[in-house]
């Protein structure tokens, strides 16, 4: 509907009206009066005001027998959003006047406008069994509700041809830009070859029907030559916006031939004289943040001081959350809080996916904040991001009422709920949203599997992870590689080895992930010259490593104490395959190393390197020197993880068990009243258990479950075989104050 007019517009026009009720002397206003006010009402908004007209019209009898009233009235109706009343005009008027191509026009114009595609076409059928031969208004309406329907664009274009309308050069223009929306940039090119005249609107929708489409960047660069020596053609903003924006698609460039030709036509833009407008610096910003330049893109952004719309802003904004620059990201949207820009509901998303990426619940919880304070209606796309933010910070309670809150909900919401409770191990409620979800008529997709999948896997229920096994099988959703993949990581995990491996062999195409996938497998499981079996054969096909292949290799050697194996694929990795090790790497050769009880070659490893310990890897070592008795070094690294890591409550009671295994009591006290003074509490341990379906949570020090007599007992008898397997392999007792 229009928005509502300035006051003086409204002024004037029931001026005009008064005085065509009048005509100045007292007679009855001329019909001619009609349409031109009906026009203004229809373009004003003033519904009211054509409604008055139109009972005018009937009083004076010149409605439903005049033609161009009724088409005014049509208009009017359908331009201020009321479909029925446009119906009912078109109903009551006379058949020798309707049977005529502007009324079914005006109708067919009415419900494409409104959305209506089928009705629009099912009218147009109608017309034509009349033989009302169609005008290029006809046409044109029909054209925007054939977007997403191939079948009727070629039919129309058929008929434009059978009804001469060739030459008509906004109706060639109107197909050639649906011919691009709908993907099919080839027959929009046989149409652009066959117009008689082109204008420059031609050329940009042929070029932008180029970019919507991925592999047509040697046709739009052909056409743009082209384009260049015609004479009275000159490229404008949105035919430079579109050549970027094909560029910006590494699909369509790849790599550094993208940037560079990206470059060019930032080059071209400049020396042509057309001029830097917020269209292409829009696209010129997201195209330097994609290819990873954020400085050219802060220096355009920069640049662009005095005109920044919300566009730029947004475009900055995402593309800086998307690129490795989250952080980033945040400081830009708070300078645009600052400069008094209102953010768009793309920006808010934007800027709460940056908050999910730094793990920064505090800055996405302000977010949520000031949209409340700002009663800012949030489209579906901005609360699902709100939703992932607070699942991947850990706070599923605050994702599932921001769920519980939607109204309209698609399968990206129910995606984003069930992944947050998944990945916090809430597996039942997990499988209770996924069974709600299935009430609601929506379809699972790839990303709902993936995220049950992940959570069968994460708490070993093998019951609850063939049931999701059995409902991709049944709904076709096998197909999907990470669903295959992930196929493998949980039997992987619930410990059926011979069902991962037979997932992997019938996948029809092993990438990376899932070659990683089986080798952590049978590395986790303690069959560590199986992995490196698998290992090899994947060499053996020559795809390329990555760091996440060393990681599943490096863990397996450490599951199965293959010490002198994973040291040589250790030092390997960058001399001979280019993969610079990671802390996660280093990681794994400490862990294998304290496995095997070389917790002094673990200590010179961790001087040498590159980069700094964090509290996980020092954890490490913690536990082989608590296991292996090396009693003060225990002080001193406990102590040192207490440094990096202040807040958190369990590092704190690993330093008080320190103090506890050298009987150094007043350092239990001094920990323990430290931990009180910072207010931090210890987290309850628990695991899980899944037998026959059900799954079976246990916390610490916890004795509600029923058989909790049973268990304990079974417990006990446990530890005392344990504890005399043990006593063969006593560890001896060393000292090494060397830490540093």
């Amino acid at each position: 509907m229009p928005p509502p007019p300035p006051p003086h517009c409204f002024a004037r026009l029931l001026s005009q009206y008064r005085f065509a009720l009048s005509r100045g002397n007292g007679t009855p206003p001329h019909p001619h009066a009609f349409p031109p006010l009906l026009k203004d009402c229809a373009s004003l908004g003033l519904l009211p005001l054509g409604l008055a007209l139109h009972l005018h019209a009937i009083v004076l009898g010149y409605f439903p027998c005049d033609p161009f009233i009724s088409s005014s009235l049509l208009h009017m109706y359908s331009q201020n959003g009321d479909l029925a009343s446009a119906r009912r005009v078109f109903d009551q008027m006379p058949l020798p006047l309707r049977n005529t191509v502007v009324p079914w026009s005006a109708i067919i114009v009415a419900h494409s406008r409104a959305g209506d595609a089928a009705a629009a076409f099912s009218l147009y059928n109608q017309m034509r069994g009349l033989d009302i031969k169609p005008n290029s208004i006809t046409l044109l309406a029909l054209l925007s509700a054939a977007v997403s329907w191939l079948n009727h664009l070629q039919c129309l274009h058929a008929s434009a041809i059978r009804h001469g309308f060739e030459a008509d050069l906004v109706l060639a223009n109107s197909m050639l830009n649906v011919y691009g929306t709908c993907g099919r940039p080839d027959l929009a090119r046989r149409l652009f070859d066959s117009m008689p005249l082109r204008d420059i609107v031609s050329w940009n929708s042929m070029l932008s029907g180029y970019t919507r489409a991925d592999g047509y960047v040697t046709g739009l660069i052909d056409l743009f030559r082209r384009m260049r020596v015609v004479r009275g053609i000159h490229p404008d903003h949105q035919t430079y916006g579109s050549l970027i924006s094909c560029f910006t698609n590494t699909e369509n460039g790849g790599g550094e031939v993208a940037i560079q030709s990206g470059k060019s036509v930032h080059a071209l833009v400049v020396t042509s004289g057309v001029g830097l407008d917020a269209h292409v610096q829009t696209a010129l910003v997201s195209m330097y943040l994609k290819f990873g330049r954020l400085n050219d893109a802060f220096l355009l952004f920069d640049q662009a001081q005095d005109h920044r719309d919300i566009v730029l802003w947004t475009a900055m904004i995402s593309g800086l959350a998307q690129n490795d620059g989250a952080d980033k990201a945040l400081v830009v949207f708070s300078r645009m809080l600052n400069s008094g820009v209102m953010p768009a509901t793309t920006t808010i998303a934007s800027a709460l996916s940056a908050c999910a990426q730094l793990g920064l619940s505090s800055a996405g919880a302000s977010i949520h904040g000031y949209v409340i304070r700002r009663r800012m209606p949030l489209d579906t796309a901005a609360q699902n991001s709100l939703m992932t933010m607070y699942a991947k910070c850990g706070h599923v309670r605050l994702c599932r009422c921001v769920f519980d809150m939607m109204q309209d909900r698609d399968i990206v919401s129910w995606n984003a709920v069930i992944s947050g409770h998944a990945q916090s191990s809430h597996l039942a409620e997990a499988f209770i949203l996924f069974r709600r979800l299935r009430l609601a008529q929506q379809r699972a997709d790839t990303v709902t599997m993936v995220s049950l999948l992940q959570a069968c896997a994460s708490v070993g229920a093998l019951h609850h992870g063939k049931s999701v096994h059995n409902f991709v099988i049944r709904h076709g959703l096998h197909l999907s590689i990470s669903i295959d993949t992930s196929l493998v990581d949980m039997y992987s995990k619930c410990g059926d080895l011979e069902a991962a491996r037979r997932c992997f062999v019938l996948m029809p195409h092993q990438d990376l992930v899932s070659w990683s996938a089986i080798i952590s497998g049978y590395g986790n499981h303690g069959m560590g010259i199986l992995a490196l079996k698998m290992f090899d054969e994947f060499l053996s096909e020559g795809t390329q490593l990555n760091d996440v292949m060393f990681l599943a290799v490096l863990s397996a050697c450490s599951h199965a104490g293959l010490v002198s194996e994973g040291l040589k694929i250790f030092n390997s990795m960058e001399e001979d395959y280019g993969v610079v090790p990671r802390l996660e790497h280093c990681a794994c050769i400490i862990d294998m190393l304290c496995r095997a009880k070389k917790v002094k070659e673990a200590l010179d490893f961790i001087k040498t390197m590159p980069s700094r310990c964090t509290p996980d890897v020092l954890g490490i070592l913690l536990d082989a020197c608590r296991t292996n008795g090396f009693v003060h070094l225990t002080e001193e690294v406990a102590k040192q993880i207490v440094t990096l890591r202040p807040e958190s409550a369990g590092n704190y009671i690993q330093l008080a068990n320190s103090y506890a295994a050298m009987r150094r009591w007043d350092g239990v006290g001094e920990t323990w009243a430290q931990m009180r003074a910072l207010g931090l509490k210890k987290t309850p341990g628990w695991s899980s258990i899944e037998l026959n379906g059900t799954i079976t949570t246990f916390f610490a020090d916890h004795a509600s479950h029923p058989r909790h007599g049973e268990m304990v007992s079974l417990s006990k008898i446990l530890d005392g075989e344990m504890r005399e397997i043990s006593k063969s392999s006593a560890p001896k007792l060393y000292e090494i104050s060397c830490w540093a």
